[in-house]
């Protein structure tokens, strides 16, 4: 299987966070993860300098644009500032031959000049959502989502939303397994809502090794096919009903019915991805007691149907 190449876009005066987000992604070694084949690319001549005072030594030019699977712009320094015409035309030409073209936060602007974003759906830092619709009318900007993939062009929402962009473009590449390990790693935290429609990478809850829940919640993902309930549970770690409910906040940020939907979900994710389970099993394997009940759910979260989901990340 060849190795995916991705290449990003760094520029001079680049916001450090924004060029670490693919670069921890895609461009570092996490145990168990397939390595890509990872470049950084400057858009124009001189040395780089980034926001933060420090500078960039970037050893390969546009030219690796014209090699990569996947291009990503990971933010622009100035929406105001038109972006280099080599860059833009390397994007188009880019995306002509295939390639998937990424632009994260501010990078949407520098999408929306080349052309790539005319008559698609984009999102940018919501700070920027309103200009970016004024200056590129033909651009349908959603300013409530973390990032849209509309036709092998994405766009995310600003600053850390580029992270859980850059977990989708890991889970296309590999599936739900791989993702949810990198973001373990990364220490990411609960599968974030925010009322997208789009296809999000839910990373596994961080669970604190200390807490005095850790083993109970890691017992509970492992037999997620029981009906537990705030009672049983409350019971299983020896807690009141009332202390069980504190503790359990504090620790994953949600209440108990919420953690259960969101793991039954992931774990359904993953066994129509991996496996030829029939849905009425994988609902008893999820602990959604009946296929109406998962498709309920998957549906409202997720935005498609469960057979859909498998169509598309297993090519069923």
């Amino acid at each position: 299987m060849p190795i995916h190449a991705v290449t990003v876009v760094a520029f001079d005066r680049i916001s450090a966070f924004h060029l670490s987000v693919p670069c921890v992604v895609f461009g570092d070694a996490h145990p168990g993860v397939p390595r890509f084949d990872f470049r950084v690319c400057a858009c124009e001549d001189g040395p780089l300098t980034t926001t933060a005072g420090f500078g960039v030594a970037v050893r390969h030019g546009l030219e690796a644009v014209d090699e990569a699977d996947t291009v990503i712009v990971p933010s622009w320094r100035d929406p105001g500032e038109r972006p280099p015409q080599r860059l833009l035309d390397a994007l188009v030409a880019a995306h002509r031959r295939g390639a998937r073209v990424v632009g994260l936060c501010l990078g949407a602007y520098v999408l929306a000049e080349a052309g790539l974003l005319d008559g698609r759906k984009a999102s940018t830092h919501w700070a920027y959502a309103q200009d970016l619709a004024r200056r590129y009318p033909k651009v349908l900007v959603d300013p409530d989502v973390l990032y849209i993939d509309d036709g092998n062009i994405l766009t995310s929402a600003g600053t850390a939303a580029g992270i859980d962009c850059c977990l989708y473009l890991l889970r296309q590449e590999f599936g739900a397994e791989i993702a949810n390990t990198v973001a373990r790693r990364l220490v990411i935290p609960p599968h974030r809502q925010g009322g997208q429609v789009q296809f999000i990478a839910q990373p596994l809850p961080n669970t604190a090794r200390d807490s005095r829940l850790a083993s109970l919640l890691d017992w509970v993902r492992a037999n997620l096919h029981h009906p537990h309930t705030l009672d049983s549970l409350a019971e299983k770690s020896l807690m009141s009903r009332r202390t069980f409910t504190r503790h359990f906040r504090q620790l994953t940020g949600s209440t108990l019915g919420e953690w259960l939907v969101s793991e039954r979900l992931a774990f359904t994710q993953r066994l129509l991805e991996t496996t030829d389970q029939p849905v009425e099993t994988i609902a008893a394997l999820a602990g959604f007691g009946s296929p109406v009940s998962l498709r309920h759910h998957f549906r409202k979260s997720i935005g498609v149907s469960p057979s859909a989901w498998r169509q598309t990340f297993n090519g069923d």
